[in-house]
């Protein structure tokens, strides 16, 4: 018997009434219907049984996989990872219907000789390729699950951060291979061209639940959710910061809840994404239908949509959320003209920051990257809200394409206490303000001398 697991030159300024919450109860409801939590059988076993042995010393890689096959041989179940720290010198590979669980006081410790680590197939920043495995990873599998107040430690900052400066060549190669449109099959990377991996991935699924455990020290993106659907993440806690730290990446996937999440990394808190360039633009599956809620923000910045999102990114809720500590932008939406594609729909509600270097910053000028042959299209854009301490450089920038304006973005209760710049708007139209104060609030004018 299976178990549900619960656990803006041209441009128009237009003056609106006071608005009501711009997050939509029933759109947030639909939204969660299609969600559904993983369908674990009762079958539980722990990795004692196969020979793991918790002293952070002793490879535990074969009982890991062991366990994971008495889990499949029994249709999947629980694998319970007791008290104690477990290196693995190589990847946990899932498979469908598992939960891994670690219970207080487990810790996972990933080797870091990528020999240990095979090519599968995975993405490195929007492009489809074989890489070297994620740390853990699944692939074409449903209802799965890592559960627990255990940690999961990447050892990213030895040999992986070493590589961050050897990367470029292999970075530009892949670029390469996605304008050219080479066949996913010849695209193989690996040894020699220095590109880390994720800490968790799952690719091809749906019905995940990522839920309590800390995520430490990944060699890149921590934790990335691509091509995948019903996706539940809850209750983590974040200690990354190394180079490319991303917390959250959702990719090319939809139907998906992220709530009650403490940050503390060292990029993107949350980055919503949907390939890059000619991969993204002829995959036809956009980033949609997802809620962030709940969250508290810490690192560089808060809320990411791009910028690789050229399948298109839509319907996102985010609300209710705090900062904490200093971060580079709080609202940042970036792409910029090879992207094409499009983001459309997206509600920030009641979140509060403080110091920040830009408070809200959408641009489709991104590193002033760009062809001019594929612009994306910035339209449908809610905030409300949003309260911040002090901004180092802008308050507000939107900045479209000259064919591609930014459209129909709508301000609300917006409170900057003090920046060194405050509105900029370039290449939009119909921008909506209203209740925006950038630093101190005016009231009744002085008197004439």
């Amino acid at each position: 018997m299976k178990k549900r697991i619960v656990l803006f030159s041209v441009f128009i300024v237009q003056f609106c009434l006071a608005q009501q919450s711009v997050i939509n109860d029933s759109k947030i409801k639909d939204i969660e219907s299609r969600i559904v939590l993983p369908a674990v059988p009762d079958f539980h076993t722990s990795v004692l049984r196969f020979g793991a042995n918790p002293d952070g010393v002793t490879d535990c890689r074969q009982a890991f996989e062991k366990a994971m096959k008495a889990c499949e041989r029994r249709k999947g179940g629980t694998i319970v990872v007791p008290k104690g720290t477990y290196l693995l010198n190589g990847p946990i590979h899932f498979v469908s219907y598992v939960n891994l669980h670690l219970e207080k006081g487990a810790k996972l410790v990933f080797g870091n000789n990528p020999q240990d680590y095979p090519v599968v197939l995975t993405s490195w920043e929007g492009t489809m390729l074989y890489n070297y495995s994620p740390l853990i990873y699944g692939i074409n599998l449903q209802d799965v699950s890592i559960t627990g107040q255990g940690v999961i430690d990447g050892e990213g900052h030895g040999v992986w951060a070493s590589w961050k400066p050897k990367e470029q060549p292999g970075k530009s190669l892949s670029r390469e291979m996605n304008h050219n449109q080479q066949p996913v099959t010849a695209r193989v990377f690996g040894e020699g061209y220095f590109l880390r991996p994720q800490l968790i991935q799952f690719l091809n699924s749906k019905n995940i639940l990522i839920e309590g455990v800390t995520l430490e020290d990944s060699p890149f993106w921590t934790l990335h959710l691509l091509k995948s659907e019903s996706i539940t993440i809850r209750g983590l806690k974040y200690n990354a910061h190394n180079k490319n730290n991303d917390g959250i990446d959702i990719e090319h996937s939809k139907n998906v809840l992220i709530e009650d999440i403490d940050f503390d990394n060292a990029d993107d808190n949350i980055a919503i994404k949907a390939g890059r360039d000619d991969d993204g633009r002829n995959s036809n599956m956009p980033s949609e239908n997802i809620i962030v809620r709940n969250c508290r923000f810490k690192g560089l910045h808060a809320m990411v949509i791009g910028s690789e999102m050229s399948a298109g990114v839509k319907n996102v809720f985010v609300y209710n959320s705090e900062a904490s500590g200093s971060l580079k932008r709080g609202v940042y939406l970036k792409t910029n003209s090879d992207r094409g594609g499009f983001i459309n729909n997206v509600y920030v509600e009641n979140i509060k920051f403080k110091d920040v270097e830009d408070a809200i910053y959408m641009t489709s000028n991104y590193h002033g990257e760009g062809s001019g042959l594929h612009p994306s299209k910035i339209s449908n854009i809610h905030l409300s809200k949003l309260s911040f301490n002090e901004a180092s450089n802008a308050a507000i920038v939107i900045e479209g394409y000259p064919d591609f304006k930014v459209e129909n973005v709508y301000l609300n209760e917006i409170f900057v206490k003090k920046a060194k710049n405050g509105i900029t708007l370039t290449n939009t139209t119909n921008i909506n303000f209203n209740e925006i104060v950038i630093g101190e609030k005016q009231g009744v004018p002085s008197a004439v001398k």
